[in-house]
């Protein structure tokens, strides 16, 4: 008998590998990575890329509002290449500080989301009864009302602020992972090891977040990533009515307010640019996502 060639340990394909050459197969998910990643580097490095810090006073002059692209400032030291809104702000400048504040409102407020609502759904799929029904019916209430109402009604009642709508943007989407985790971790808590785990007698902590939790984990997480694009555009429209960011705080919904009553005067580069800015960042965090998600679960993909 002839023996079977030996595997050796560099043609083992790891979980990390086979992922990654799945993730990758897909052109459009290499070009939303890389447009991904240029978007972190903007939100990472901008203010040490923009020409000019945008709020600050000191260095604005009202004498470059509304400058066209190309414009040069009026001491001929600086050339707006995007143009200048009507407070004479760069708009390269303004719209760099505005994806690091849009990507950090959305990175942030996605991820406190995350851990309130796959708490509250863990603990209600695994003890069930009254504890189940309450953390359910808030859910259900919570859900019957347009997310961006909920919003609106609590920035209203506390004013805008990075902090306050932060804290808006949680209260309307921890409801979604709560309900999202409870339903994969009914299916989890029938499963052999589960029953295993608390035959064995281990504490309802350990059984929850060293068992159950790796395993729902991971189906939330292109969920996650979509959610981070749903919160960016949902702080950019709060933004742009007036009730998310103040006007001293980059924001890119600011910025096409700002620049919207200019559109028929034909400075369109004030709104525009800050427009286009922020689909990118949108697309490029769909395009990951969706992407991640058909690799993490297979189910789902496109036929």
């Amino acid at each position: 008998m002839t023996e079977a060639p030996a595997v050796t340990p560099t043609e083992i394909e790891t979980p990390f590998r086979r992922f990654l050459r799945s993730y990758l197969a897909s052109k459009v998910a290499v070009f939303g990575l890389v447009l991904l990643a240029l978007v972190l580097f903007a939100a990472i490095a901008g203010p040490f890329l923009a020409p000019q810090n945008p709020y600050d006073l000191k260095v604005l002059d009202v004498m470059d509002s509304r400058l066209a692209p190309g414009g040069v400032s009026g001491d001929g030291k600086m050339t707006f290449l995007l143009g200048s809104d009507e407070q004479g702000r760069d708009m390269v400048s303004a719209i760099l500080y505005g994806i690091r504040t849009s990507v950090l409102v959305g990175v942030v407020s996605t991820a406190i989301a995350l851990v309130i609502g796959l708490s509250l759904g863990l603990w209600a799929a695994y003890l069930g009864g009254r504890f189940d029904g309450f953390v359910m019916r808030l859910v259900d209430i919570q859900l019957s009302f347009p997310p961006i109402l909920i919003a609106l009604i609590l920035l209203a009642l506390t004013g805008p602020g990075l902090g306050k709508i932060i804290v808006a943007l949680v209260a309307v989407k921890w409801a979604y992972y709560a309900r999202s985790a409870r339903s994969i971790a009914l299916v989890e808590r029938r499963k052999e090891y589960i029953e295993a785990a608390t035959c064995l007698g281990l504490s309802t902590n350990r059984i929850i977040f060293k068992h159950l939790l790796p395993n729902c984990l991971t189906p939330l997480l292109a969920v996650t990533a979509l959610q981070v694009a749903s919160a960016i555009t949902l702080e950019a429209t709060l933004s742009f009515l007036g009730l998310g960011l103040p006007p001293t705080e980059p924001s890119l919904g600011l910025l096409i307010s700002n620049g919207s009553q200019y559109l028929m005067s034909g400075k369109y580069w004030i709104s525009v640019f800050p427009g286009v800015a922020l689909l990118v960042v949108v697309v490029a965090i769909n395009l990951v996502a969706d992407q991640l998600r058909d690799v993490l679960n297979p189910r789902l993909q496109t036929q």
